[in-house]
């Protein structure tokens, strides 16, 4: 049996892993470390593109096992169908948290306190005061609760917001609350002076940010984007970005990167970070952990952790 490990990190960086494999290091180069024919553990590069993410997945006729370092799977979906059966996919749950829901507050804080209009100030040594808005007292819609909308509404728990509301694929009680279907987005929308968008990327969720959905926010709410750009559908956005009535701060955008002379740069009330919330000091240490963990269990035969699905 084959016992080949892809790692996109030297596997002498990484403490805890199981003896008894061939540790192959691969960052998404030109060349492959090994042939993928003999991986039976491939862990995805993180943060190099769908088109290098399933680059060897064809040739990988005896893995098992496909671990991502992302929350998300999107950019290797399109590749599952080059994968034997039963092939285990799994997230990076437990990684990526704490530094998104840090990132969603800071765009959240930045774009109400006007942070932005601060800077440009500085620079033009204006002194730019005045009364701006708080997000104490304002009610927050999140729409993906998940381990990464969980996070988020830790951190927002001390900024005394008058209200919190979960949205999820389905209906459940959490400790916090109750979660709502997404069917009930329509009767929430226009509650919320605060959107946050931490849903994965699906077909149900692509383009669900459309102009309709749009229309149902409040005259001068926020629109938070950390999941994926293609949950916005950029052009319905822009056209309520320059009428005025909503802003936006997002992480992500569609097209991604976000080319010069693209008119979502310069629209009026929008911050726009370039898809950093996981791309932190807190991201390494986590995502060694995972590997470390994930290939113990896979050494030992025990249940992986984060799966997501089974090819078939």
């Amino acid at each position: 049996m084959t016992s080949d490990v892809w790692l996109p990190v030297p596997a002498a960086e990484i403490e805890g892993l199981p003896e008894g494999f061939n540790y192959r290091f691969w960052d998404g180069g030109q060349d492959f470390p090994a042939d993928p024919a003999d991986c039976a553990f491939y862990v995805v590069p993180y943060m190099k593109g769908p088109e290098i993410a399933v680059r060897p997945f064809a040739g990988m006729t005896s893995v098992r096992a496909v671990q991502t370092l992302s929350a998300g799977i999107d950019h290797v979906q399109p590749g599952l169908a080059d994968l034997p059966a039963g092939v285990q996919l799994c997230n990076a749950r437990g990684v990526h948290e704490a530094s998104t829901a840090e990132l969603t507050l800071a765009l959240i804080l930045a774009s109400l306190r006007g942070i932005p209009g601060f800077v440009h100030g500085q620079d033009k040594e204006e002194w730019r005061s005045g009364f701006y808005p708080a997000l104490a007292d304002k009610s927050v819609l999140i729409v993906g609760y998940g381990s990464i909308g969980a996070a988020i509404e830790d951190r927002l728990t001390p900024f005394e917001c008058a209200r919190v509301a979960r949205v999820a694929r389905s209906a459940r009680t959490t400790e916090r609350g109750l979660v709502h279907p997404l069917a009930e987005l329509p009767r929430l929308l226009p509650t919320a002076d605060v959107v946050i968008l931490s849903t994965p990327l699906t077909e149900a969720t692509h383009g669900m940010v459309n102009s309709g959905f749009l229309s149902r926010m409040k005259d001068g709410a926020l629109l938070v984007n950390v999941a994926r750009g293609p949950v916005v559908d950029t052009k319905a956005l822009l056209a309520e970005l320059e009428s005025g009535r909503l802003r936006a701060a997002l992480d992500v955008t569609d097209p991604e990167p976000l080319p010069a002379g693209h008119p979502l740069w310069h629209a009026p009330g929008v911050l726009i970070s370039p898809h950093v919330g996981g791309s932190t000091s807190a991201f390494m240490p986590r995502a060694k952990r995972l590997m470390a963990g994930q290939l113990s269990r896979f050494a030992a035969n025990e249940p992986l952790h984060n799966l997501v699905l089974t090819t078939d």
